[in-house]
């Protein structure tokens, strides 16, 4: 079978993809290297997202699953787990390997968003060592923090959306090496409306204990402070892994993103992507702009291979 589009990645960019190429009635499969939902479960299934059209707030993970059984019930096939190694030409197609088989392709969408990605480590005493042991990179559970101490490191949506959720079930703390978070103003108006301490202008020197996680040693205006702590949450960032992009012979920036045109269209005829892992003049990472991106690209892919009178 050649279908009409292959896209790789299920995130919002390629769900978001997936129901427009349904829309148009394009024979529509969509690959992902990991689990459906990108960001969305990888790095905070339990924070609230309060920027999302239609939603007062909606959880992270509830969202993946909205767009899923969207792109589910629309006929899109989705296969997890996948991970595309090449994209080759064929005879007027597109030749998609991956470490399970081989699929044809009219066109193909890239939403990979940051591509294979780990959670940025603070790269101090006991990080490593108490890593499973009160170190963690994603707030677990609320049900499983209740009555412990947490202290969130970081000053972004993400830190402060799951320093709130630990909040709400236990007493918290958030430090951050600025005088100024880096978050939404209406996220920080949350953050200072709630009972979470704030330690700010602060860097992290330990992370101390035993067997588990007792404290963390912060440094704040040449003193060091000693805050007792059960579990100790680090959200600072993600280091990505684009090296897939170079691989399928795609232009990129510096930065190591695909380069694009206003219709999202690559350096390689019938490719097209969206989402975090392109790039242009005054691009703005949110999940609303991805979205929009893959629906230009889908359309325009649309375009490629059915060649409508219109178009």
């Amino acid at each position: 079978m050649c279908y009409d589009v292959v896209i790789i990645g299920a995130g919002p960019a390629g769900l978001t993809a997936g129901i427009y190429a349904r829309s148009k009635m394009m024979s529509t499969l969509i690959l992902d290297s990991g689990r459906v939902g990108g960001q969305l479960v990888s790095l905070y299934p339990e924070k609230g997202i309060h920027n999302y059209p239609g939603f007062e707030t909606i959880q992270a993970r509830k969202l993946s699953d909205k767009l899923y059984a969207q792109a589910e019930s629309m006929g899109c096939e989705i296969k997890e787990n996948e991970k595309v190694e090449t994209i080759d030409n064929g005879d007027q197609e597109l030749l998609i390997t991956t470490v399970k088989g081989q699929y044809h392709a009219k066109s193909v969408v890239v939403a990979i968003g940051m591509g294979s990605f780990k959670p940025k480590k603070m790269g101090c005493p006991g990080e490593d060592e108490f890593e499973g042991r009160g170190v963690a990179y994603l707030l677990p559970p609320k049900e499983e923090i209740i009555g412990k101490k947490v202290t969130m490191f970081g000053g972004g949506n993400s830190a402060i959306d799951m320093a709130l959720v630990a909040d709400s079930v236990t007493d918290t703390v958030i430090v951050h090496r600025r005088a100024d978070f880096r978050a939404d103003e209406s996220t920080v108006k949350d953050l200072d409306a709630s009972g979470i301490r704030k330690v700010m202008n602060a860097n992290l020197v330990s992370i101390n204990g035993t067997d588990r996680v007792e404290s963390v040693t912060v440094s704040q205006d040449g003193q060091e402070i000693v805050i007792p702590t059960d579990l100790a949450v680090i959200n600072i960032g993600i280091s990505a892994d684009l090296e897939d992009l170079k691989r399928w012979d795609l232009e990129l920036t510096k930065e190591g993103l695909v380069k694009v045109g206003f219709d999202m269209s690559t350096n390689r005829p019938g490719i097209f992507a969206c989402g975090d892992a392109v790039a242009y003049d005054g691009k703005v990472k949110q999940i609303t702009t991805a979205m929009g991106e893959a629906t230009t690209a889908v359309i325009m892919a649309h375009k490629f291979v059915k060649k409508p009178y219109w178009a």
